[in-house]
């Protein structure tokens, strides 16, 4: 990738952060924070968008071992209450204050995905096309693919008609077709369009179904 041009500019530590799961018809929004070890940082690291599954599995793994990461989830209810801009937003918040728990101290600048910033104290900059330029946002968004499609793997456990071990949670025909014969389960977000037409609510729709 083209390098640590922003990082560089920046006062230590600095913290990439990116998220997960804003399109999604189910499940939740995850956002990551990652400050980058000054060495030793694993070879590979690039948009998540870029690489296969396994691979974010394991520089995933790689990262929580070498790397400070802080994490922020919010579930589906809450993205329906805020909407999900405003969901997304707090995800990245939890997330940075997550890592700033784990740091003892705040970052000495965010880097952030995108055109907007959450309403929080830190210093931050947003970067479009972010996760291609900046090795700590491209480290962030690998965190917050992997650990929110693993939240979607174990759900489709639950839920097997939706095919979220494959379609993560997307509008997929899977999804959508298993969405109009069983109705909607507590992990769908019931203020996205297609869940909100769908004709039986849960449970009596996915009970009958089951």
């Amino acid at each position: 990738m083209p390098g640590l041009i922003h990082e560089k500019r920046c006062l230590p530590p600095v913290a990439g952060v990116d998220e997960a799961g804003r399109g999604p018809l189910a499940g939740p929004v995850v956002a990551a924070a990652v400050v980058l070890p000054p060495r030793g940082v694993p070879r590979g690291i690039d948009d998540s968008k870029k690489l296969s599954a396994p691979v974010r599995a394991e520089l995933c793994r790689r990262l929580h071992d070498c790397a400070i990461v802080g994490i922020g989830i919010v579930e589906p209810e809450e993205i329906d209450t805020l909407n999900i801009y405003w969901a997304t937003m707090k995800a990245m918040t939890l997330a940075v204050d997550a890592l700033a728990a784990t740091l003892g101290a705040v970052p000495g600048h965010v880097l952030v995905d995108g055109n907007r910033l959450p309403r929080w104290t830190y210093a931050a900059t947003p970067i479009v096309g972010g996760d291609a330029i900046s090795r700590s946002i491209a480290a962030a968004s690998i965190v917050a693919k992997h650990t929110r499609d693993t939240i979607m793997i174990a759900a489709a456990e639950t839920y097997p008609h939706y095919g979220w071990h494959a379609n993560k949670g997307y509008g997929a025909p899977q999804h959508l077709a298993a969405l109009r014969e069983h109705g909607p389960t507590p992990l769908h977000r019931r203020s996205f369009a297609p869940v909100a037409q769908a004709v039986l609510p849960f449970p009596e729709s996915f009970e009958s179904h089951r």
